[in-house]
Parts: C-alpha cells; structure tokens; sequence
C-alpha cells in the first residue's frame, strides 16, 4: 500500500525508471543485433568502440521518444503510448542505419545492415506493445486514480464528461458550488489530494489557489484566456522587485523568416512524395460520382486576411447548397465512402501544401476559420480573433491536442497557447505529434447534435 503523504514522490520515480528502461530494452535488442550480425559489416571496431556504438545508440533512442512524446506511462492512453514508441524506434533506427552504411563504406553492406536493422525493429515493436501494456497495468494498480473534489462555478460546461472519458487517472468523487460557505468548503478540501475549479471567475479562484498552495494540495483549473497570455511573459529582473512583460506582438520577424523558409522547404518536399496518393485520390474521387475532385473554401488567416483553402472534396456535391454551414456529424450521410476515409486518414488535407507554397498558410499555426464562423465566435467570444496574431496552419497545437468538434473557446485557448509560447522546436513537436493523430480515433470525431445546436445558437 503506498503511502499516501509521499505518493506523488514515488509515482514520479516509477515514471522516470520506466523511461530509462525502455530506451534500454530497446538498446539491448540492437546490442544483440549488433553483435550477432552488424557487426559482419562494420569491421573496424573492437571492444570500447562497440560499447560507444551501443552508448550512441540508446542516447539517439532516448531522444527519439522523448521527441515523439512517448514517455507517457500513466498520463497519455495507452494506445498513444504505445504509437509513440514505436514511430520513436524507427525514427531511431533510421539514423542509426544511415550512421552504420556509412561507417561500412561500401553499398554491398547495404542488404546485410538492412535485414538486422529491419528485424530489430520488428523484435522493437513487439516490446513497444508489450511492455507498455505492462508498465501500464502495474501503474494503475500502485497508483490509484486521483480522487477530486470538483467545484463548479456559475457556467455550465461537459468538462466533467471530458475528465470521465480518462477515469484511468481522475475521479470525481463529489461536486460543491463555489458559493459553498468557507468554512465547509475547507473542510471538504482538506479530505482530498486534488482540487478541480471548474470555470470559477478570477476573483473566485484567487483564495482556493493559496489554500491549497499552502497545504500542498494539487490543483486542476480551466485556464482563462489572460491566464495563457501572462503565460508568455517574460521575467525582468533590473529592479528589486519581480517585474514581468508581455510583448503581444506574436511572432519575431527573425522567426518569421525562418518559419517561412521551412513552410517553403517542407511544402516542395511534401508535393512531391505525396503526389502519388493524390493521384489516386483524384482518380477514386471522381470515379465515385463524377464531381469535382477538389473543394474551395474562403478561411480567415494572419491579421484578418483571406484566402481560398484547398481541399478534396470528402461531401456529396452542393453540400451545403443553401449557403449556409453545417458543421459535419460522424453519421453525416453527406460524407461519401471515399471522402470517410480520406477525412480519416487527413489525406482530404494535403492540397494544403499549395496554400502553404503560396504562403497563404503555414505547416504550423492555428487552423483558418471559415469567414462566416470568424463572425459568429467573435460575437460570444470577443477574443476569437487574437489566433490570428500569426499565420493559420495546416497542422496546429489545436488540432493536435483537441479534436475536429473542440469547441471555439477551447480551441482559442490551445491556439493561445502555441502563440505565446512559440519556438521553432514547438513546430518541430507538433509536427512529430501531428502524425500520431492519425491513429487516434476522437480526433475526427464528428459533432453532436447538441454540439451542431450550440453552434447554430
């Protein structure tokens, strides 16, 4: 039974083991390939060099997973985990067998380096479905789920529903009024490790945050939007006093200037290689029901500018022949059978790239709203505009960590969120997740009726 007074310490060092050992697992599997065969290949290393050769590699191997995000035993869903590590493998691998072909000097090593590189990774992603299952099991048996007291505040929302979907980790145990008496809201807080305020207005939360800073207990929040703009601040520190500054001013032109040549760069690279696939799916497109191949959308990007996105066509021709939007279900009858799996897949998306090489869009940045959605959001939400500080993006922090029915106000938040913390290494990050979404089914996830509903409201 572990204690509970020291449970967030010993649920940290079990974390931190696991993502020591498999990187491990992983290096011992291409240890053994090394050393049983690799090592026919690549002659000129004895003894130390075959030990830095295998230091090399679970050093390359423990970046690859963290890049890809897959030290998640505990926090993400199993699935996640479980893609993570094994995209981080073959990321790994495919340095490293470039690295050995090129220490092997010759192009006849080329098959042997190969064949072991391919079954290290087949043996890799075994362990990379295993292991983790396991991990898993023996970290939801030590570490029970946090039980929280939620306190709700005057607006309603599903974020109950949302906390339920990973009861893995979270437990609602029970559910007071912000305008619960102190006295017995103390009381309450002090029977529980975990605190969930849900949308309480500043002024509300100030006094529950200090309590339980005070007694060491750990907190969950809905962030508000000046939450994530202070976020981005910077810290001064020419006074004796702590002075922060927020420069508002979205992107550098530094970063713009390098954001723009990767967009340009990785759009030419993009064309190319999938120029097959939308071949195919141009062809099965129009050899469905003989309209048009592509679809013309006007959305709203940087400083309030518009454009015509691009994309293939996944509805029925004439859609939305009334003119009017109508945001898609998963039942939707308008998606024909190509179009569910191109929506699926976000094959549908990749017309994109010629957006992006014109420089209407970017790889990275928060999703162009249609025009007409631009206006109804910024009427409820006044602050809707503030994603369009940089450029939309094929692929976002958003899209990435939301789903397609994300309501408007979550999305800006997320959008927010990437824009004030923006790097370069940021884009790099969401791009290596952007490829996981794939594999996750709710992040196609249609609308509700009583979603579709809210948003006609």
């Amino acid at each position: 039974m572990v204690i509970k007074k020291h449970v967030q310490t010993y649920r940290r060092i079990y974390q931190r083991t696991v993502n020591i050992l498999m990187p491990v697992i992983y290096t011992f599997l291409f240890a053994h390939a090394w050393y049983t065969g690799l090592t026919n290949f690549v002659h000129a290393f004895v003894n130390k060099g075959n030990i830095m050769i295998i230091l090399l590699y679970f050093v390359i191997c423990y970046v690859a997973l963290k890049v890809w995000n897959a030290f998640g035993i505990g926090m993400q869903k199993l699935v996640n985990v479980v893609v993570s590590q094994a995209m981080g493998v073959v990321f790994c691998n495919i340095v490293i067998f470039f690295q050995l072909f090129l220490i092997a000097g010759d192009i006849k090593y080329l098959e042997g380096i190969s064949f072991y590189m391919f079954w290290t990774t087949i043996y890799q992603w075994i362990f990379a479905v295993v292991f983790p299952y396991i991990f898993n099991l023996i970290y939801i048996h030590i570490f029970p789920p946090h039980r929280i007291l939620q306190i709700n505040g005057d607006f309603e929302n599903d974020l109950a529903e949302k906390i339920k979907s990973r009861e893995d980790r979270y437990q609602i145990v029970e559910e007071v009024s912000i305008h619960t008496p102190w006295d017995e809201l103390e009381k309450k807080m002090k029977k529980y490790r975990a605190v969930l305020l849900n949308d309480l207005t500043s002024a509300e939360q100030i006094k529950i945050i200090k309590y339980c800073y005070a007694h060491s207990i750990r907190l969950y929040f809905t962030p508000k939007i000046s939450d994530i703009i202070i976020k981005g601040a910077d810290t001064i520190n020419y006074f004796d006093s702590p002075l922060f500054v927020n420069r508002n001013i979205g992107l550098t032109i530094e970063q713009r200037i390098i954001k723009r040549t990767l967009d340009i760069i990785f759009s030419i690279l993009a064309l190319v290689l999938t120029s097959p696939i939308m071949l195919v799916t141009a062809i099965c497109i129009k050899a469905y029901d003989g309209g048009p191949v592509f679809y013309r959308q006007e959305r709203t990007t940087f400083r309030g500018k518009t454009f015509w996105i691009i994309k293939f066509r996944s509805m029925v021709e004439n859609a939305e022949a009334d003119g009017k939007a109508n945001p898609a279900s998963d039942d939707d009858d308008r998606i024909t059978p190509v179009g569910r799996f191109i929506r699926k897949t976000r094959i549908d998306e990749l017309p994109q790239f010629l957006n992006i090489l014109k420089g209407e869009m970017s790889i990275v940045g928060p999703r162009p709203e249609r025009v007409e959605h631009m206006e109804k959001y910024a009427e409820v939400v006044p602050e809707f505009d503030y994603r369009l500080k940089v450029k939309g993006g094929l692929t976002g922090y958003a899209q990435v960590y939301g789903k397609y029915n994300t309501t408007p106000l979550d999305k800006l938040k997320m959008d927010l969120m990437y824009i004030v913390n923006y790097s370069i290494l940021l884009d790099i990050q969401i791009f290596f997740e952007t490829v996981k979404v794939i594999f996750k089914s709710e992040a196609t996830e249609g609308f509700t009726e009583k979603q579709k509903k809210r948003i006609k409201e």
